[in-house]
Order: structure tokens, then C-alpha cells, then sequence
């Protein structure tokens, strides 16, 4: 009986030790114990959001639109009521809704517009690239003509890899997503995710790189990886207790203990009998 009694004290440290995952390990924008670097007293996070930079096959919504219906025409290669079924049939299908209606940035960096021709935007930001079509824009335009233009970004493209309950990749019809809007879009985390350490892979002119953020620290409001960039990767890998198979629930810790220690109790059942 003691034999078993030992066996027992050691299942149940083991399995304690490694297993049921603390609300701590899950819970996001917990206040660390460093100093917080916040610009009041209060509870005020300041952002950090660079202006975004085009890049190499990212896809711009562009719209001009002038006095002259002639114009128009000629400026927009489908009409409104074109884009806007094909829109609807983009999201019917969960494909990429400005695949069909934008304009994807090359590997040259240009973009082709409707009359205006080629025109290279990569690395500019989205307020420049509006203002070198407003220019072009002008060549064709009477000095008396109204016109309008508007350029954006079709889209916010992120991939999620990992513990997600549903990763794959995504596209969100915002200017502007912070990752736990990505998160939540991909249908939020498992429970065995290991949210203090996540990657986020970020692509440059230069290449690609990755950071690791703690998404258990409410500081990450602060920092400039709190908002994705187009074509972001966010993996997520698995905590410790994935790899050794225990519960992530106490009613699944307790369910393994009692199989382990009824396994434990036949074993030395046999082992004596014999």
C-alpha cells in the first residue's frame, strides 16, 4: 500500500506540475510588472502607427471621378454597377474582394491605370500615391472641371498559422487592424496557444522579419506591431503542456489522473499477484 501510495503523490505532483493552464497563460493586456510607458496618469495608450509604405503586390482601390461623364468612363475601366456585383460575388465566395475591381502593384513597382498608363507608387504612402494620381489626373481635367480621387489599400491581407481554431488567410475591408482584431477573425486562439511568446512575420522591400510579441502584456498597445501591415503572418505556437499531452482543463487533468492512477493500481495488482 505505501508502494501505491508513492505512485499516487507522484501522479498527482507531475501531473499538477505540467498540466491545467492558468487563466494568467490566457488572459490578454494584463499589466506587467515593468513600468508602464503610458503619456498620462490615467489609463491612456498611445499608438504607434507608422504611415505604410507600398509594397510589391499589394492591391490599391482606386476611384476618380470627374464633372465629365465622358471622363469617368475612360478613368474607371467597369462601371459601379460592375464592381459592386463583382464585390458581392467576392464575398459570396470568401475570395479576395479587390482582386478583380484593384490594381496590384507589380514587380516593377507600377501600377496600371485606365488613360493614365503606368505610373510607379511602390514605396510611396497611400496620401502620395493619391496625390501623383490627382497630377496625372490634371492632364486630362479643364481648368473649370471638378474632379475627385481616392486611393486605399483593397483590404487588409494577413495569414494565420498555428494554434487558431481557424487559421488560413484572411483579408479584413479596413484601412487600419490591430492584431487582435486579426486574432479574433481567425477565430481567436486555442486554449493551448502559447500567447506569451507569438511571431509575427513582416515583410520589407528588403525581405521579411520576425518578432516576437507577448500578447499577455497590455503594453503591446504601445508598440508599432500593435497595427498589421499588409500581408503580416501571425504564428502561434503550442505550449508546453500540448507536448506532454496533459489536460488544459482541470476536468481534463482530472480525467487523466484518475486513468493514470487506475493503470497504476492494475499494474501493481499484477505485478504482486504474480
Amino acid at each position: 500500500m505505501k508502494q501505491i501510495r508513492n505512485f499516487t503523490i507522484f501522479c498527482l505532483i507531475s501531473l499538477l506540475s505540467f498540466s491545467c493552464i492558468s487563466n494568467k497563460k490566457l488572459i490578454y493586456l494584463q499589466e506587467q510588472d515593468a513600468d508602464k510607458m503610458v503619456a498620462t496618469s490615467g489609463d491612456l495608450k498611445v499608438h504607434k502607427y507608422e504611415d505604410y509604405k507600398l509594397q510589391l503586390n499589394d492591391v490599391l482601390d482606386v476611384n476618380i471621378r470627374t464633372t465629365s461623364p465622358e471622363l469617368n468612363l475612360l478613368f474607371n475601366d467597369s462601371d459601379a454597377a460592375s464592381n459592386s456585383n463583382a464585390m458581392r460575388g467576392g464575398l459570396a465566395d470568401g475570395g479576395d474582394v479587390y482582386f478583380m475591381t484593384g490594381y496590384t502593384i507589380d514587380d516593377e513597382g507600377f501600377i496600371e491605370l485606365p488613360v493614365i498608363g503606368n505610373l510607379k507608387v511602390v514605396g510611396l504612402t497611400i496620401e502620395a500615391a493619391k496625390t501623383l494620381v490627382e497630377e496625372e489626373v490634371k492632364n486630362y481635367v479643364n481648368s473649370d472641371s471638378d474632379y475627385f480621387v481616392r486611393v486605399r489599400l483593397g483590404g487588409m491581407r494577413y495569414s494565420a498559422l498555428g494554434e487558431f481554431n481557424n487559421p488560413g488567410k484572411y483579408t479584413i475591408l479596413q484601412n487600419r487592424v490591430t492584431i487582435f482584431e486579426a486574432i479574433a477573425n481567425a477565430g481567436e486562439m486555442t486554449t493551448v496557444a502559447n500567447r506569451h511568446e507569438v511571431s509575427l512575420i513582416r515583410q520589407y522591400p528588403e525581405g521579411s522579419k520576425v518578432y516576437k510579441i507577448n500578447l499577455l502584456d497590455e503594453r503591446i498597445m504601445e508598440s508599432d506591431l500593435y497595427f498589421l501591415r499588409p500581408n503580416d503572418l501571425i504564428y502561434a505556437e503550442p505550449m508546453k503542456v500540448r507536448e506532454l499531452g496533459t489536460g488544459a482543463t482541470f476536468v481534463q487533468t482530472f480525467q487523466l489522473l484518475v486513468t493514470t492512477l487506475t493503470l497504476g493500481v492494475l499494474i501493481y495488482n499484477a505485478t504482486n499477484n504474480n
